[in-house]
């Protein structure tokens, strides 16, 4: 298992507050400068316990932002609600409830937390005067002054009740890491929606209504789980929206092209390819090409044959492939989003230790020479991540490496795999990853032979790479774990 969450590029990564309009968040900035609700760093003793909240509502539900205390836009939302894929008007009306204005209080006394909106208030002030006049015309006054007292209660309490309804036809994901998850899940899809407005094609609206259907299944999952227990279902989310992000973009071009008079073989660009390559590496073989009918994310060459290893003893030249938070290198380049390096990089002293040296002792043991172990491997080998604990924490240990690789501490294989084979090397051996064609209206399956494929294929680069020289994992390196017959711990 690996971090399921993916960067778009730098261009597109962020949804920012009121974009069509930029005036409006100015407006917005005013009023909670004004009311006092702004939201200050969190060390301030000054920050709000429920900071203000600016609302912005979407075709497919809605954004709540909070206001920085030095009038720069969020990066962040702290909140985003989504409307379930066929909305009805019940619930158009539901969320456009929950995404009101923040109501304004008044504080019951200067020393008590306690405080009312000021409808309740309203409400309180009516109901006096109408307690009076129903004591005048005769009520019985037990009952006229308590309805007078209840009523602002009731008229405070009365939102909150409406409000635990209206959730009930939304989802909506607190939390930066949910939050910031689903944001990039909603920048793509607020690219589909805006392809299938402008244009008539089944395609298009057919993609924009699997997308909503699928920022709706990660809002949920998101509800009720964190992003690290969800990381499976995440990732297959998000790779999905990515490919309909690429097949909508794909019809657009091609659309373009055969309204106008450039060559139509244009119209089907090349699928992405591995890398890029570490400098002065080029694969002494290139792939062979790519059958278009094919299912296969990627082909390449078998897994070359090696000897058997003895079972006692560290298995040498194993590598892991691992991926992660996607990056750019520099202006221009390709994504990189999975890496592979020497098992020994993980005995590196900038590594976190002791973790480091367990996950390599789990790593080469019982290997083959020279093979490559993907991390969801060894999640899979770990009773599918119950295990982790007891050996190490995967997340930062990984985050170290990448750190290594930026640095030059170590030689690694730097990789920009497609949405299909990242997704691919994410799950494990026996996992299967569906995929969706647009202009099909159907999805693919893809498997275990799909996912050899995608290693084969890495294998091939990566013994081009060594057979000059092995990757270097790195000076200094610790001691590998001495086995005495039980798993390490």
């Amino acid at each position: 298992m690996t971090d399921p969450l993916r960067t778009p590029h730098p261009t597109t990564a962020r949804l920012r507050p009121f974009a069509d309009n930029p005036a409006r968040w100015d407006a917005e900035w005013s009023r909670a400068l004004q009311v006092g609700r702004i939201a200050y760093d969190t060390g301030s003793s000054a920050a709000a316990d429920e900071p203000y909240l600016v609302h912005e509502r979407t075709g497919w539900g809605w954004l709540a932002w909070t206001v920085p205390a030095d009038g720069s836009m969020p990066e962040r939302p702290h909140q985003i609600g989504v409307l379930p894929p066929s909305a009805t008007w019940t619930d158009r009306l539901a969320a456009r409830w929950l995404a009101r204005r923040p109501a304004g209080r008044m504080a019951l006394h200067a020393t008590s937390p306690g405080s009312l909106r000021y409808f309740a208030v309203v409400v309180a002030v009516i109901g006096c005067f109408a307690a009076f006049d129903a004591i005048a015309r005769g009520v019985p006054l037990g009952i006229a002054v308590p309805v007078a007292l209840l009523s602002p209660l009731l008229a405070d309490h009365l939102p909150d009740r409406l409000d635990m309804r209206a959730r009930r036809r939304v989802r909506v994901a607190h939390g930066a890491a949910a939050a910031g998850y689903l944001q990039r899940l909603a920048v793509l899809h607020t690219g589909l929606l805006r392809a299938a407005a402008s244009s008539d094609r089944y395609e298009l609206r057919r993609s924009a209504e699997i997308g909503q259907q699928l920022l709706w299944d990660a809002a949920g999952l998101l509800q009720t789980h964190d992003t690290r227990s969800a990381s499976p279902q995440l990732i297959a989310c998000e790779r999905l929206m990515l490919q309909l992000a690429d097949q909508v973009a794909q019809i657009i071009e091609r659309t373009a092209t055969e309204d106008g008079t450039a060559d139509a073989d244009q119209a089907h660009a090349p699928r992405r390819p591995l890398g890029p390559y570490p400098p002065g590496f080029r694969p002494t073989t290139p792939p062979a090409p790519q059958n278009a009918h094919s299912t296969s994310p990627l082909k390449g060459t078998l897994l070359m044959a090696q000897t058997e290893p003895s079972p006692a003893a560290h298995t040498p030249d194993v590598y892991l492939l691992f991926a992660h938070e996607p990056y750019y290198p520099g202006p221009g380049t390709q994504e990189i989003n999975t890496t592979v390096v020497a098992a020994a990089s993980l005995l590196h002293p900038q590594v976190l230790q002791p973790d480091g040296a367990r996950i390599h002792d789990l790593l080469t043991h019982g290997r083959q020479p020279g093979e490559i172990i993907p991390l969801s491997t060894l999640t899979h080998e770990l009773g599918g991540g119950a295990d982790w604990p007891a050996v190490g924490n995967w997340e930062r240990v990984t985050t170290d490496l990448v750190q290594l690789v930026h640095s030059g501490d170590c030689d690694a294989l730097s990789l920009g795999l497609p949405e299909i084979a990242r997704a691919l090397v994410c799950t494990g051996p026996s996992s299967h990853v569906r995929a969706y064609d647009a202009a099909a209206d159907d999805f693919i399956d893809y498997g275990p032979t799909e996912r050899a494929a995608v290693l084969a294929e890495v294998d091939a680069f990566l013994a081009s790479l060594v057979a000059e020289q092995d990757l270097w994992p790195g000076d200094g390196l610790l001691t590998p774990l001495a086995r005495t017959g039980q798993e390490p711990r």
